[in-house]
């Protein structure tokens, strides 16, 4: 008895066939799975897909936003190169205009004019020309020619940068629409007699809903932002064209009025006039 008793006291306290026992106490159950593994087998599901992959399977509506967003790449770049202080009027030829116009050489700065592509260039060419085909126009109506094609170059200048508002418009209306159709894709599943795959076309169509809004608002934004900056430096350049041409304006004036194409005041005495 005693010797019975000593070996089961053995059994119980013995690590080793402790395990055992526990190990083959269910023999149907199989081994439990190791805790943690280092290899590549076992990332999780939800990182295989990539970025690409889930924009691709957001619908047709990003293919629209993926050309959109190269317009707008395009416009940027094109804006960053044209709008800018030499587009409009750079130092070298408002100081060609200004020698030439002291000089009185109207048709040297036509010339010099028409080789440049300034927008202040352009203004004095339509000014020029008009005075070399009226040669009795007075200051006035030159003046008239140079306000009406400075608002036209102005005006040119503002519709180029409403362009990237309207991106700034249209992007989340667009990603808007892809978020509806995938929000009507998701109760379509919902209603759908698909047992358990209805909750894989569920999420498909959840998930195409977030990509939408979210691809749209991420052209939306940055456009937006790009106009407002473009826009107040196309105001400072219209600003700076107004500015020249007030300048060649000026100089014009005094070649109108010390060179005899019009009337010339007759010199009085003071005490006359008083």
């Amino acid at each position: 008895m005693k010797i019975l008793l000593s070996l089961i006291a053995f059994a119980v306290g013995n690590p080793l066939f402790a395990q055992t026992v526990t190990t083959t106490a269910t023999p149907g159950q199989q081994p439990a799975a190791p805790a943690a593994t280092t290899g590549p087998s076992f990332v999780p599901e939800i990182h295989a897909k990539s970025i690409l992959e889930t924009l691709i399977n957001a619908g047709w509506v990003m293919g629209l936003l993926f050309a959109l967003s190269v317009f707008f790449v395009m416009l940027v770049i094109v804006y960053m190169l044209t709008i800018r202080r030499g587009a409009v009027a750079s130092s070298s030829y408002m100081a060609t205009a200004d020698a030439l116009l002291r000089k009185r050489d109207y048709l040297g700065l036509l010339a010099v004019s028409n080789r440049h592509g300034e927008a202040i260039a352009r203004v004095v060419q339509k000014m020029l020309d008009f005075t070399t085909k009226n040669p009795n126009a007075d200051l006035a109506q030159v003046r008239e020619i140079a306000e009406t094609e400075g608002t036209r170059v102005a005006s040119s200048l503002n519709n180029r940068v409403t362009y990237l508002a309207d991106i700034g418009m249209i992007a989340p209306l667009l990603g808007l629409l892809g978020t509806v159709l995938g929000i009507i894709r998701s109760f379509g599943a919902l209603g759908a007699d698909l047992g358990t795959a209805r909750y894989v076309l569920l999420s498909k169509g959840i998930s195409e809903a977030l990509v939408n809004t979210c691809a749209g608002l991420a052209i939306g934004i940055p456009a937006m932002m790009f106009y407002a900056y473009f826009r107040g430096k196309a105001q400072k350049l219209i600003s700076e064209l107004e500015a020249a041409t007030t300048h060649v304006l000026a100089l014009l004036s005094i070649q109108y009025g010390g060179g005899g194409r019009t009337t010339e005041r007759t010199p009085v005495l003071i005490e006359d006039e008083l």
